[in-house]
């Protein structure tokens, strides 16, 4: 079976040095210095804008948002706009497809059957809608999903909405460029429960582990900075 490498970060990170440190994960992948990874973690809050955002779909000025303490970046990956922020579970693989099918649609199916599959461990039918990536309950999507793919090695990945605060998603932006649809969360849907993030990450990683049929390997951050030669501040 295949390895796959879990760094998971406790505390938010910000953005753009998670982006920085994936390209540098990727051009290690790409050499075949390092085997697949999957980076969880919390980000604090930011805006970003992909590759087929419409002008008109950020609603709230760039001085705005800085006023409210989110920070707003521009990103290569597919989609359009979204949020990311505490409470709110982000998964980057940085995968080789060429050991997982070599199939980006097929990729982009197998991310939304983790979320699928973590979801429905809670009692919640996720769902698929043609035409529109991510993971829904109801018309109401809980977990976005974007990607970028360097000569077979991803990048970017999901956003799993736990108890974030989704007020962003319904002031600042039209999520996914989707108007007619709306936002949601597991605290949302199953508010008596109480979850958090370590009631969700076990699951969700054991859902991965099965659709990509990878034995994950756990990390701690020192560790990690020490074998793989990566800056971590």
């Amino acid at each position: 079976m295949l390895h796959c490498h879990l760094l998971s970060y406790q505390e938010p990170q910000p953005y753009g040095e998670m982006l920085a440190r994936q390209y540098a994960l990727v051009e290690k992948r790409r050499a075949g210095e390092i085997e697949d990874m999957l980076l969880l973690l919390e980000h604090t809050p930011t805006v970003t804008i992909g590759k087929t955002a419409q002008g008109g779909d950020l609603l709230t000025s760039p001085e705005e948002l800085a006023r409210l303490g989110i920070t707003l970046e521009t990103v290569d990956r597919g989609g359009e706009i979204t949020y990311h922020g505490p409470g709110q579970l982000v998964g980057y693989p940085i995968l080789d497809l060429r050991q997982h099918g070599q199939d980006l649609h097929r990729y982009l199916r197998d991310l939304e059957e983790v979320i699928i599959r973590t979801v429905g461990e809670l009692g919640l039918e996720g769902t698929r809608k043609p035409g529109l990536t991510g993971v829904w309950i109801g018309e109401r999507k809980i977990a976005a999903i974007g990607i970028k793919v360097r000569q077979w090695v991803t990048m970017h990945g999901f956003a799993l909405n736990i108890d974030n605060d989704l007020n962003p998603y319904r002031r600042d932006f039209i999520p996914c460029g989707i108007r007619d649809r709306g936002v949601t969360s597991l605290a949302e849907e199953l508010p008596d429960l109480g979850l958090k993030r370590p009631d969700v990450e076990p699951r969700l990683l054991r859902a991965f582990a099965e659709v990509f049929g990878v034995s994950p390997v756990f990390y701690t951050l020192p560790v990690f900075a020490g074998e793989m030669g990566i800056i971590t501040a």
